[in-house]
């Protein structure tokens, strides 16, 4: 969105004609920027704060020459988001935790109910393979450890 369009949707919004939009919209960006520019905090309730920052003068290097270049220092300004805008911003996130959260304790249940179910009883053979196979694995193991 650009600024003719944040105009026109302030107009359609307020029922203000486009005008009068275009100086009210005007009026809070140039307040926003001479307040910074003195180096006063804009906070706006619900939206954000706007902090003004300076850089101080550094040497840097031409990446081509490598020869070093003086850089002047500069203001500039962060924006931090208030938490209600954050909120906003992330509410779809938190729907998908709840249902995310819900088909974790759904899978819970399914698997209580799994576990209640009696076991089987094993058979003779399948006992017989478990042993040997368990002894194998262990010959193995103790026949590398041997050649270390």
């Amino acid at each position: 969105m650009n600024k003719s369009e944040l105009v026109e949707a302030v107009a359609a919004n307020t029922g203000l004609e486009r005008r009068q939009a275009e100086a009210a919209v005007g009026a809070v960006v140039d307040e926003i920027i001479g307040q910074t520019r003195s180096g006063q905090t804009v906070s706006i309730f619900g939206f954000g704060s706007f902090k003004p920052t300076s850089r101080a003068a550094r040497t840097g290097r031409n990446p081509q020459t490598g020869q070093p270049v003086r850089i002047a220092a500069s203001k500039g300004v962060k924006f931090q988001l208030s938490t209600a805008f954050k909120s906003a911003l992330n509410s779809k996130k938190a729907a998908t935790k709840k249902t995310a959260a819900k088909k974790a304790t759904a899978a819970k249940k399914t698997t209580t109910a799994k576990k209640a179910t009696p076991a089987r009883k094993a058979t003779a053979t399948s006992t017989k393979k478990a042993t040997a196979t368990k002894k194998a694995t262990a010959k193995k193991a103790t026949g590398s450890a041997k050649k270390r």
